[in-house]
């Protein structure tokens, strides 16, 4: 059995004696502290209100601005214990995309209240995420009124996908700060692609291995029409074009040749969630110049 390290142990120790801590009704209409470690959650508290109760959040956890002002716990992937512990939380909730497996039956071990809600891998998908957040926390009606403007803008997606004119190929490159190296996010059945698709593109078919190493034959082989690359990948390769040409294989492919890469915010593309139908307009026209303007 892995012993549970010195400096958690003491913790234990001092938290159960604490009142503060246990198994208890929480009263969610009053301000509570709250440890939120998944992106698309810190997002939707935010948006329905809640986020004045957020006293932490994953270092992915990054929108909006707010958030970047919170104390962080480490990678959802990778969380430090210790560190949630710390921020005295009266709840922490995840989305079950976490780890290490050991960090939530630590967390219950000194009586913190831990909840589990929904991913936001589709668009319904999140529209159910936020009934579940709006009913736990007493804000329904907030969330009725985020899910009606997530299905107004998506009536706006629709009418402006009518008018494109092709489904050109495209290829999602991200840099991710857990392993420090670049990958193809796209292609993978993930809900980047679902973005490709809602924005009239089709995934570029890569075969490379996956996450954690990028292949410039397979990116070079998959030869996109168009690449987006996220934020801070993008900035990592000094902010322009040229920079991110520089990416193993990018100079070999027809989106480098016609100088088709575009930068986008991660957070848009890897979750669904309140400002979706903007995000995929942004998308539409980015992949069909021909679209500019025609957003309203």
């Amino acid at each position: 059995m892995r012993k549970i390290p010195v400096l958690l142990t003491a913790l234990i120790i001092i938290l159960s004696g604490c009142s503060r801590f246990g198994k208890k009704e929480l009263d969610v209409k009053k301000d509570i502290r709250i440890v939120c470690v998944s992106k698309h959650l810190t997002e939707m508290m935010f948006a329905l209100g809640k986020g004045h109760d957020i006293v932490a959040c994953d270092l992915t956890s990054t929108f909006p601005d707010s958030a970047k002002l919170l104390p962080t716990v480490g990678y959802h992937r990778a969380l430090n214990p210790e560190g949630i512990i710390s921020m005295k939380p009266d709840l922490v909730i995840h989305s079950n995309d976490i780890g290490p497996a050991s960090v939530i039956p630590q967390l219950e071990k000194v009586g913190l209240t831990v909840k589990t809600f929904g991913a936001a891998n589709s668009f319904d998908s999140a529209k159910l995420v936020l009934l579940e957040l709006g009913k736990f926390f007493g804000a329904e009606a907030k969330a009725d009124s985020l899910i009606n403007k997530m299905d107004n803008d998506m009536l706006l997606v629709k009418q402006m996908r009518a008018q494109a004119k092709d489904s050109p190929t495209v290829m999602i490159i991200h840099y991710g700060q857990a392993n420090n190296n670049f990958f193809v996010m796209s292609g993978r059945n993930g809900a980047g692609d679902r973005m490709i698709k809602s924005a009239v593109g089709k995934s570029a078919k890569y075969d490379g291995k996956g996450a954690r190493q990028l292949s410039a034959e397979a990116i070079a082989a998959a030869n996109p029409d168009i690449i987006i690359a996220t934020n801070f990948g993008f900035d990592k390769m000094g902010g322009t074009l040229e920079g991110f040409k520089t990416v193993p294989g990018v100079a070999l492919t027809n989106a480098a040749k016609n100088n088709r890469i575009y930068r986008f915010e991660e957070h848009d593309l890897v979750y669904f969630g309140p400002r979706t139908g903007e995000n995929v307009m942004k998308l539409l026209q980015l992949i069909h110049p021909e679209l500019n303007g025609n957003a309203k």
